[in-house]
C-alpha cells in the first residue's frame, strides 16, 4: 500500500481503498473490460445533504490519438470537478473543451500525479468530454491510467458573480466566440456586401500589393474574417487565393461545416496543404461537402492532413484520388472508420512520398497495390494495422518497390519475422528510423537486429521498444554500424547489462538512450 500514499498523499482512506481495488481491477481485467467499464458512485454533501453529487470513473484505452482523447460517461451531469489519474509520463493538457484551457508548458516530474484543473460551470449537463494535448512536449511514451468526472444531476444555483457558459461559447486560442470571430460568422464576414469605400486607402494605396500580401500572411483565418470586412482593399487582400497557400482548419474542428467549406472554396483554389484533421464528425460534413471541395481547391494539393476525420468513406478516398494528382503526403491516422476497400484508391497516388495509415481498416491486398504503385514513396507508417494477416509479404513488397524510404513505421504489427526483416533491411538502404516497437515475434536469436546494425548505416532512430530478447550482441553491433545513431529504444529489455552500454559511450553526445534493466 506504501506506493499509493507515496504517489496520493492526500487521500482520504475510504478513497485510498477505492483507489486500490480499481488498480487491481485494471491489472487483473481483461483488454475489453478495460476499455469499457465505467463505475457511478453517489456521495452526500455534509454541508449540502440534498445536493446529490455523481463521481465517474472512465479507463479510457491506452493508445489514443496523439492529439486528443474522447471520454463518453455513463450518466448526463453538469460537470464541477475534473480529475485525471496519471502514474508513467505526464500528458501536457492544453484544453479540457469548454470547461478548461492553459497554454501548454513543460513540467519536470516522473512520478504519479493527479491533475486537478479549475474547470468552469456550464449550464447544459454533459458525458462527453475531451483531453487536448500538446505532443510535441512529450520527452517519451505516457500513460493516462483513469479519468474521473464528478458532476451534479440538477442544475447548480450559482452567486450573481458566477455566469455560466453556454454550449456555444467553445472558446480557442486563436479566437474569441463572443467577439463574432469564430467559424460561426465565416460565411457572414467572406460574404458581407457593405464594404467601406473611400476617395483614397491612405498608406496603403503607397505599399505594392505583395507587401500587403505579405504583411497579412502572419493573420489567423479569423482575423482575415474581420479585416475583409474594412474596406474593399483590404477585402480583396483577404480573399486572395495567395493567402490560403497553407490552410490549417483543425483549430476550428468544433465550428467547420459544409457552409464554411462553401465560403471557402473561391478562395483555395491554389492551396497546396490543407489540414482537415478531426473535423466533420458527428455530420458537421458531409461526403457531399467535402466533395464539392475538393473538386474545386484540389487540384494544387501537395499535402492533406486528414487525421481522425470520421465522416470519411471511400467515396472521399475516391475524390482525393481523383481531384488531388499532385498529392505526395496523405495522413489518414486514427481514420478507423474508413471500410477495407476504401484503400485500394490510394494506389492511383502514385506521387505519394508520405503515406500515415496509423490504426486503419487497411488489409493486405490494397497495401500492396499501394506499395506497388507508389514507390516514390519516402515516409511510410503502417502501426497498428490489425487487419494486415502477413507482415513478411509487406516487408517484401516494400524492400523491393520502395528503395527511396527514409522512415517506416511497423508499431504493433503482431506477425512480422526475421525474413521480413531480412528483405527489409536489404531493400531499404536509405532507412533514417524504424519503429519495430511491440512486435513479439522478433527475436535477437535469429540474428535480425544484427542484420539491420550491419546493412542500415544510416539509420537515426531505432525503437525496439517490448523487445526482451534484445542483447548485448545487438548493442555492440549497432555501436559499431550505425555511427549516426541518435535515439535508440529498448525499454523493457532484459538481455542488456549496465556494463555492456559503455561501448556506447562515443555516440552519446548525440544518442538519447531509453532503457529499462530488470
Amino acid at each position: 500500500i506504501s506506493p499509493f500514499f507515496f504517489f496520493f498523499p492526500m487521500l482520504t482512506v475510504k478513497k485510498m481503498f477505492y483507489y486500490i481495488c480499481l488498480f487491481f481491477f485494471f491489472r487483473t481485467a481483461t483488454r475489453k473490460k478495460k476499455m469499457n467499464s465505467h463505475r457511478t458512485f453517489f456521495f452526500f454533501s455534509q454541508t449540502s445533504p440534498q445536493k446529490k453529487e455523481v463521481v465517474q470513473y472512465r479507463t479510457p484505452p491506452k493508445k489514443k490519438s496523439q492529439d486528443y482523447v474522447e471520454l463518453f460517461f455513463f450518466l448526463q451531469v453538469y460537470p464541477t470537478k475534473k480529475n485525471v489519474l496519471e502514474t508513467y509520463h505526464f500528458f501536457f493538457f492544453i484544453r479540457i473543451l469548454i470547461l478548461w484551457s492553459e497554454r501548454p508548458t513543460k513540467l519536470n516530474a516522473s512520478q504519479a500525479r493527479q491533475f486537478k484543473p479549475c474547470i468552469k460551470q456550464i449550464n447544459f449537463p454533459t458525458n462527453l468530454i475531451r483531453l487536448e494535448v500538446n505532443s510535441s512536449l512529450l520527452d517519451y511514451y505516457t500513460e493516462l491510467d483513469a479519468v474521473v468526472l464528478h458532476g451534479v444531476k440538477d442544475k447548480p444555483v450559482l452567486s450573481l458573480k458566477t455566469s455560466l457558459i453556454d454550449m456555444n461559447d467553445i472558446d480557442d486560442d486563436a479566437y474569441e466566440e463572443k467577439d463574432g470571430c469564430g467559424m460561426d460568422n465565416l460565411n457572414k464576414k467572406f460574404s458581407s456586401a457593405v464594404l467601406r469605400e473611400g476617395p483614397n486607402n491612405g498608406y496603403f494605396d503607397k505599399l505594392p500589393y505583395e507587401l500587403i500580401q505579405l504583411i497579412l500572411n502572419h493573420l489567423t483565418l479569423p482575423d482575415l474574417c474581420r479585416l475583409a470586412q474594412t474596406c474593399k482593399l483590404l477585402s480583396q487582400h483577404c480573399c486572395d487565393p495567395l493567402q490560403y497557400i497553407h490552410l490549417n482548419l483543425q483549430p476550428y474542428w468544433a465550428k467547420l461545416d459544409d457552409t464554411s467549406l462553401e465560403f471557402l472554396q473561391s478562395r483555395c483554389t491554389l492551396v497546396q496543404w490543407l489540414n482537415l484533421s478531426w473535423t466533420g464528425n458527428r455530420g458537421f460534413i458531409s461526403v457531399a461537402g467535402f466533395s464539392r471541395f475538393l473538386k474545386v481547391c484540389g487540384s494544387e494539393l501537395v499535402r492533406l492532413e486528414l487525421s481522425c476525420s470520421h465522416f470519411l468513406n471511400e467515396t472521399c478516398l475516391e475524390v482525393i484520388s481523383e481531384m488531388c494528382p499532385n498529392l505526395q503526403a496523405l495522413n489518414l491516422s486514427s481514420c478507423d472508420k474508413l471500410p477495407p476497400q476504401a484503400f485500394n484508391h490510394i494506389a492511383k497516388l502514385c506521387s505519394l512520398k508520405r503515406l500515415v495509415l496509423y490504426r486503419t481498416k487497411v488489409e493486405q491486398t490494397a497495401l500492396l497495390s499501394i506499395l506497388n504503385f507508389c514507390s516514390e514513396l519516402q515516409h511510410l507508417s503502417l502501426g497498428s494495422c490489425v487487419m494486415i494477416e502477413d507482415y513478411d509479404v509487406i516487408a517484401s513488397m516494400i524492400g523491393a518497390k520502395c528503395k527511396k524510404l527514409q522512415t517506416l513505421d511497423l508499431w504493433r504489427c503482431k506477425n512480422i519475422t526475421e525474413n521480413g526483416i531480412a528483405e527489409l533491411a536489404s531493400g531499404c538502404p536509405l532507412l533514417e528510423e524504424l519503429d519495430l516497437g511491440w512486435c513479439p515475434t522478433l527475436q535477437s536469436s535469429t540474428g535480425c537486429f544484427t542484420r539491420l546494425a550491419r546493412q542500415l548505416p544510416h539509420l537515426q532512430k531505432l525503437f525496439l521498444t517490448a523487445n526482451r530478447s534484445v542483447c548485448d550482441t545487438d548493442i555492440e553491433e549497432l555501436a559499431c554500424n550505425c555511427t549516426r545513431l541518435q535515439q535508440l529504444d529498448i525499454l523493457a529489455t532484459c538481455q542488456v547489462f549496465s556494463s555492456h552500454l559503455r561501448i556506447m559511450l562515443p555516440l552519446c553526445l548525440a544518442l538519447f538512450l531509453v532503457l529499462c534493466i530488470y
